[in-house]
């Protein structure tokens, strides 16, 4: 079919703000469709609430919208843009329920606008969990046994009928298994089931029987038109059944199946995809049971999905791409593969001739009271993926990538359980044989090195199967050749092997099976208790690193070629292997090094999606590329995350996709012999191998390398991040900062404490996202801290009085060595002390006097200069009694660059790449900033997927996303943002309001806004008291939920009496259990609450906003450079 010319308009929706279950890989997919759509001649409109993707940068669509995602709006747009077509598969869930929605009510047929590239009737079948079943049982496809339920009533009989424990619930129209889970009990299952129909579309669950232990498969398929249709990558997870795919170890291609089962499986994806008339990308799950041979077909997804972007990398297929030019005609066989080039076209199903594992990235490590089992709802924030010849190679890879606890397999003792201050000691315990078994048998993100430690610990292959609840014993007998290659390291090192006396042909074998040069030099000292840090000079990471190179072996590097090298491939996308140990010896340079003129400059990406550090370092990444580029160089980008822009196949000149390690981006260097590498847009990840990279350089050189770290210097980069070095910069240039101390034991952070004062701000030293950050308001909180702190000589903590009440900015800035660019001073709507992260924030700043704005700049200007910063970096201030304080200096690009962009209309983070490359900001032309709106970015946090947490934000990053609005009217921008976030805004109902002491008066005039608007005013005793007899206001007193009486703030929530929830907590006393158990229950509810004056001032405001009605869009202007 060719290419359709009665459309020339598309409207493209994005999925909004990263969240658990819908992250970066709709950010991927969606810019690899505008893009193909745009070169092949449509004009695109963006619509996507998300400011921290590219997607929306005039690089990607012609005319962009960062607005709510919510049907009225989009109509709105419509209206204004009259667009042909509608895209919406490359939204995630939230865009497809927008379709439908548009499509359901007639305003695509009323304004004449086709949806393209999925097929409603399709999605309907696919996502309506009873219309599945049904259409798979009509063409003779397996089901699992199951009733489609709309009230708790038909989920309790539905139990009955299908006679017992354990059962699964799935809800219908929903993301990430948001609502779904494993119910052993009644009361599990009234729980879980509640929660499914509360957060389903068509509020509709599946109540399934359970087939916990098969084996789960996945198929991406690809299909167009004319009915050509292909298997673009099989997938099968490690987890067994009962474990989301999301959340699973997945390996791509399948290795446990027969060719014959593969066949079955083949076949009944292809006559699923045709009955369902699926036409672009999608996803089918199946569990299968290998001792018998029987399967299931789980779900379809019938878009471009998370599974969709893992194949893509996996196998080099542009899945996105292909699906957006089927939705416009083209057939897969009229398509080139651009892999290939001319080779072979889209029709072409690819070949892999290595393996591909991807873990998922979880948050336990900033939350720790979360729940840590992992089942049919996801958790994870992102993942890593890597390529090996062999599975061992591949999970280790992976394994490194994660950044996460530690770099490789350890011996897991008591430490392992809990951090605290007396870890060292609880190193050297052994880990218990049942809380191991424990790790095997509950599903965890411990679940990995559990297996590991059971094989070293001599358990058998049927063991580990049985008591894991069915992991294939193929994948274990991978885990127990990782264990047995260990000893064999270790045994070497008892018997007195030093890292540079390794034979040739072991160090090839052991780095065959994926063992980095520190895992091998931690194996050899036998896992000292102490940790790998410890490690003399002599026999730690860089001697084997040393003695590797005096062996010349380097590894390999392969391209992913989606055809397994039987045709010519044109894509510079390449992984590293070392071949299971037959290599040869010597770097593997770049094929015509010599020939090439142009410089090579390497940027460093940021790894996984956590909390903390999200797509708005890759938004960073993309820029550094395009600049290099601009300037005439060649860029190579190094990055291990599959979900990522970055790492799509035409972003770079090269794609090595590996981990973020000084050893992997080493051997990187030396290959591309490179000139430069920029670290400023990694995040904390790519800045903290700075100063590892720095030592290494004389090293490197010996081997030829010539290489400079553009931009800021190691030297200043350290500087700004050390507490000490930084408080001493700051004292010589009239800069002021809170009291503050470092400590690098127990006992000084005790003593720093008391000197300064309480309240105490207390932290890590380099961590990014506030990880460990709490404010201690008296020595019995400091205690408790103490107990799960990690404390350490290379980890110091850092001590600071807190500021109480003070407000925090935001500057996002560029220096050059001569001059400053501000891009923005951003005023934060809360507090200091709530993580600039997790805070609402807007630009310009409305409530600060000029006269501080003036002094941020010339301090900012200080900063930037005499600590010698070139290309990006961000300063937090605060003011506090009117005085401006200093509170931190990130040299390096922040999570606000792409807001910063998007509000002003300056591309900040194109400039600061061309900075750090040493062209001057007079001879750029900058372009004015826009100052006719607001715009506010508010957060979007994951307390929904996360039970145990309390949702009051904090010193700690919570947030997984962020969304923008903007507008001329500050209220409208703020209502906007609010909107975006998904969470209600209330036009009516009651308010309850419970503050503290010091917050009472505060709340009368706008408790007094909220009656004339019309609202209820609920309170307990004291906040209510003062309100009457201060305020003259009529409030209804209900009691705290520490009373045990009736009503409480939970009984009025349940009875939906309640729209809004005002709490500033306390931080002692029966008032935290109180907001503590409120915050969770409005959070299951989804009740908006908030927890300061400040934003309560400002929900107020969007509420009498939304009362007049949906502020207009506004089309955004951003200029490229």
């Amino acid at each position: 079919m060719p290419r359709r010319e009665d459309i020339n308009k598309i409207l493209i929706l994005g999925s909004g703000p990263i969240r658990i279950g819908q992250a970066a890989e709709f950010d991927f997919s969606g810019s690899q469709a505008c893009r193909a759509l745009r070169d092949d001649g449509f004009e695109v409109v963006l619509v996507n609430s998300n400011p921290a993707t590219i997607q929306n940068d005039p690089e990607m669509a012609d005319r962009i919208y960062i607005e709510p995602l919510l049907p009225e709006v989009v109509k709105r747009i419509m209206e204004i843009e009259k667009p042909d077509a509608l895209l919406a598969g490359m939204g995630g869930q939230t865009a497809l329920n927008i379709a439908s929605a548009l499509a359901n009510d007639g305003t695509l047929d009323q304004l004449d606008v086709e949806l393209i590239g999925c097929n409603l009737v399709s999605i309907n079948e696919a996502e309506d969990r009873d219309q599945f079943k049904k259409t798979c049982e009509e063409i003779g496809l397996p089901v699992c046994k199951a009733i489609a339920c709309d009230s708790i009533e038909e989920v309790l009989q539905a139990a009955e009928n299908l006679g017992g424990f354990p059962l699964l619930i799935r809800p219908a129209f929903t993301l990430g298994g948001l609502g779904g889970g494993t119910a052993f009990d009644t009361g599990q299952l009234v729980e879980i089931a509640s929660q499914g129909i509360l957060h389903s579309a068509i509020g509709q669950v599946l109540i399934e029987e359970s087939i916990l232990g098969w084996q789960e498969h996945e198929y991406e398929v690809m299909r167009d038109g004319s009915d050509n249709a292909i298997i673009v990558c099989t997938m099968e997870n490690i987890d067994p059944m009962g474990v989301h795919t999301g959340e699973s170890v997945v390996v791509a291609p399948q290795q446990t199946l027969s060719d014959r089962d593969h066949q079955m499986l083949r076949n009944a994806s292809l006559k699923l995809i045709r009955r369902l008339n699926i036409m672009g990308g999608c996803n089918v799950q199946f569990a299968f049971e290998q001792s018998t041979g029987d399967y299931r077909v789980i779900e379809v997804n019938p878009r471009v999905s998370r599974s969709s972007a893992l194949a893509s990398k996996a196998t080099g297929y542009p899945i996105a791409r292909m699906a957006a030019l089927i939705a416009v005609g083209y057939s897969l066989d009229e398509l080139p593969n651009p892999i290939t080039g001319e080779g072979t076209t889209a029709a072409f199903e690819p070949t892999l001739d290595y393996c591909v594992v991807k873990i998922p990235r979880w948050p336990f490590d900033k939350f720790r009271t979360a729940d840590r089992q992992i089942g049919t709802s996801m958790k994870s924030t992102g993942e890593v993926m890597a390529i090996g010849r062999c599975f061992e190679e591949a999970l280790l890879k992976a394994w490194a990538s994660l950044e996460y606890g530690k770099p490789h397999p350890r011996p897991l003792t008591m430490a392992d359980s809990s951090d605290g201050e007396n870890i060292s000691e609880r190193a050297e315990e052994s880990l218990p044989t049942a809380i191991l078994e424990d790790w095997l048998r509950i599903p965890t993100d411990r679940r990995m090195g559990a297996i590991i430690e059971s094989f070293r610990r001599g358990y058998s292959i049927e063991d580990v199967r049985d008591l894991t609840g069915g992991v294939t014993r193929w994948f274990l007998s991978g885990f127990e050749n990782i264990a047995a290659i260990e000893t064999e390291i270790r045994a070497a090192g008892e018997l007195g092997m030093n890292p540079n006396e390794i034979p040739n042909e072991e160090l090839k074998s052991w780095k065959g099976l994926g063992f980095s040069d520190l895992h091998i030099a931690d194996a050899l000292a036998g896992f000292p208790v102490s940790g790998y840090n410890s490690l003399p000079s002599n026999k730690d990471e860089s001697a084997v690193r040393r003695r590797r190179h005096q062996l010349s072996i380097h590894p390999k590097y392969r391209m992913v070629d989606s055809c397994a090298a039987e045709f010519a491939a044109v894509t510079p996308y390449y992984y590293s292997t070392y071949e299971k140990g037959s290599i040869d010896s010597g770097i593997d340079y770049v094929p015509g090094l010599n020939e090439k003129l142009k410089q090579r400059i390497v940027v460093v990406g940021s790894g996984p999606i956590r909390i903390g550090q999200g797509i708005e370092f890759d938004y960073g990444c993309v820029h550094a590329a395009g600049a290099i580029q601009d300037l005439g160089h060649e860029a190579i980008i190094i990055n291990n995350n599959p979900e990522t822009v970055s790492t799509d196949f035409d972003t770079s000149d090269r794609l090595y996709f590996d981990p973020l390690s000084l050893e992997s981006v080493s051997e990187i260097l030396l290959r591309e012999n490179a000139n430069g590498i920029l670290l400023q847009f990694g995040g904390q990840t790519a800045i903290n191998l700075a100063l590892p990279l720095s030592n290494s350089l004389p090293n490197l050189s010996e081997l030829g390398l010539n290489l400079s770290i553009e931009g800021t210097t190691p030297e200043s980069v350290d500087e700004a991040s050390d507490r000490e070095r930084f408080e001493e910069f700051a004292l010589r240039n009239g800069l002021r900062m809170p009291e503050g101390a470092t400590a690098t034991n127990p006992d000084g952070v005790r003593m720093a404490a008391n000197e300064i004062g309480y309240p105490v701000l207390i932290r890590p030293s380099y961590v990014l996202g506030g990880r460990g950050m709490e404010i201690l308001a008296n020595y019995k909180q400091l205690e408790s801290y103490m107990k799960e702190a990690y404390i350490a000589p290379e980890r110091p903590l850092l001590i600071d009085k807190y500021l109480g009440n003070a407000v925090e900015l935001d500057v996002d800035a560029v220096c050059d060595g001569d001059e400053i660019l501000i891009g923005a001073i951003m005023e934060h709507l809360e507090e200091a002390g709530i993580h600039s992260g997790d805070s609402t924030c807007f630009i310009p700043p409305q409530n600060i006097p000029k006269e501080i704005l003036s002094q941020v700049e010339d301090w900012t200007k200080v900063i930037g200069l005499k600590l010698g910063i070139r290309g990006c970096f961000n300063i937090q201030f605060a003011i506090h009694d009117g005085l401006l304080y200093v509170l931190e200096v990130n040299p390096r690009g922040s999570r606000t660059f792409p807001f910063v962009a998007k509000a002003t209309g300056i591309p900040l983070a194109r400039i600061a790449a061309r900075i750090s490359l040493g062209e001057k900001l007079e001879n750029l032309d900058i372009p004015k900033p826009q100052q006719e709106a607001v715009c506010v970015k508010a957060p979007v946090f994951p307390f929904i997927k996360l039970r145990g947490l309390d949702p009051a934000p904090g010193p700690e990053m919570k947030s997984t996303g962020e969304v923008m609005g903007s507008h001329k009217r500050a209220s409208a921008a703020y209502l906007k943002a609010r909107l975006a976030t998904e969470l209600p805004v209330p036009t009516e109902g009651g308010v309850y309001i419970t503050v503290k002491d010091e917050d009472k008066l505060a709340m009368i005039p706008l408790a007094k806004r909220l009656n004339l608007l019309g609202f209820k005013i609920f309170a307990t005793k004291g906040t209510a008291s003062v309100l009457r007899d201060s305020g003259g206001l009529e409030v209804f007193t209900c009691y705290r939920i520490a009373e045990e009486n009736s009503p409480d703030a939970l009984d009025l929530m349940r009875q939906g009496a309640i729209q809004l929830i005002i709490n500033t907590p306390r931080s002692s006393g029966g008032a935290i259990l109180d907001g503590n158990m409120m915050r969770r229950l409005a959070v299951e509810l989804n009740i908006p609450f908030v927890t300061t004056v400040a934003g309560a001032k400002m929900e107020v405001e969007a509420i009498n906003e939304a009362r007049q009605g949906l502020p207009e869009p506004r089309r955004l202007d951003i200029s490229s450079l």
